[in-house]
């Protein structure tokens, strides 16, 4: 009989646990500052408006996923689409997401300033607001900027991978230094980060070199964000920061938003896709299937093989909420946010399929002793914070 009534407590004590979490998830403020759904597809004709089959997100799993506000990444790599180039691609990306808007004008609302955001949030709508990833899409021009914050740009990633000719990234200061005619921002590129801050567009500082990084804080004036990096203490890769970057940015009154990709949650993930993809996939290909293969046929047994040992080591949730709790323990819970980098990336933590699944990470936080005014500082409110310090 004793074994009986325990199991029925145990039960409504779990279920009573999973409403709380339900709820506080609910009443708190969800950002996340980085999703690439515009340039991955809505170009390509996709309408998100409803529940799609393909990539991470569309309206209705945000709203299951309890999101109140989304950072839209507008992004281009180093080859611009447009023949006229990178500034109209970024031109292109926005016009998709203002007809996406103004298809669903009942549960969206595109954002210019800080007040519009919290009227959003209030009458129940997904508020939108831009990210332009690269400084690459102003093309050096001063003028672009402007019209790009125009536009609604809130803020400007200052690089992506690729350098510009006024700020490096952190992939070529890691891996291709040579290239570099210099590290960190020259004159002009502290122009654009002064213009950024009269124009009330955040600094966002993931992808830039740790040089340009160091500039950029020293000539702000307001708090930065990193839209979508994590810890490079656990998983050290070129796109993740570092201790001092971590104190840097607590000083500077920023937040670092971790980024979900499986690559820079887990270095054991990173270690292995390194190893799988580097001179051993020969070896690897040769050593598993008869040479007899034909090409197709082997390289379809290597893309199998590739998936299955790769899933093997996917990352938990509890291993990407390591990478907040580093966080907090080192500067505190003022300093940290959500930057998924949904429909950006190839690999996502166990039970982070999609955008439906914020939920878990406030139950892992709940899970871990976190205090329910940490947990909304978490989800939302540090970048509320900043959005605020800004516009």
């Amino acid at each position: 009989m004793k074994y009986i009534l325990f199991f029925f407590f145990f039960m409504a004590s779990t279920s009573s646990n999973s409403q709380s979490v339900k709820k506080l998830h609910r009443k708190a403020t969800l950002v996340d500052t980085h999703n690439d759904v515009l340039s991955s597809g809505v170009l390509d004709g996709i309408d998100i408006s409803n529940r799609t089959t393909e990539g991470h997100s569309d309206l209705v799993r945000w709203k299951e996923g309890g999101l109140d506000v989304q950072f839209f990444s507008v992004f281009t790599g180093i080859k611009a689409r447009n023949k006229e180039g990178f500034f109209q691609d970024a031109v292109a990306e926005i016009d998709s997401l203002q007809r996406l808007v103004n298809r669903n004008p009942q549960s969206m609302i595109l954002a210019n300033d800080y007040s519009e955001v919290k009227k959003g949030i209030r009458q129940g709508k997904l508020v939108s607001l831009i990210g332009v990833e690269g400084g690459h899409m102003i093309e050096d021009d001063i003028g672009k900027l402007v019209q790009l914050r125009k536009m609604g740009m809130r803020y400007m990633t200052l690089t992506w991978n690729n350098s510009t000719s006024w700020a490096s990234s952190a992939k070529d200061e890691t891996e291709n230094p040579a290239s570099l005619k210099q590290k960190g921002l020259n004159d002009f590129g502290k122009e654009v980060v002064r213009k950024m801050n009269e124009l009330g567009v955040i600094v966002d500082l993931s992808h830039t070199g740790e040089q340009t990084f160091y500039d950029a804080i020293a000539t702000t004036t307001k708090p930065v964000i990193l839209s979508h990096s994590s810890v490079w203490n656990i998983c050290p890769v070129f796109r993740n920061v570092k201790d001092e970057q971590i104190k840097a940015v607590a000083k500077n009154g920023g937040v670092i938003c971790i980024n979900f990709y499986s690559g820079f949650i887990s270095k054991k993930w990173d270690e292995t896709q390194k190893f799988l993809l580097g001179s051993n996939k020969k070896l690897l290909m040769g050593s598993n299937w008869n040479s007899d293969l034909d090409s197709i046929k082997r390289e379809e047994k290597w893309k199998e093989f590739y998936s299955e040992q790769m899933n093997m080591v996917r990352p938990s949730i509890s291993d990407l909420v390591d990478h907040i709790d580093h966080i907090v323990k080192l500067v505190g819970d003022d300093y940290v946010g959500i930057g998924s980098d949904y429909d950006g990336v190839g690999s996502l933590p166990i039970g982070l399929e999609d955008v439906t699944t914020y939920p878990k990470i406030t139950e892992e936080l709940v899970r871990r002793g976190y205090s329910k005014k940490s947990i909304k500082k978490i989800l939302g409110d540090n970048v509320l914070r900043v959005m605020k310090a800004n516009f």
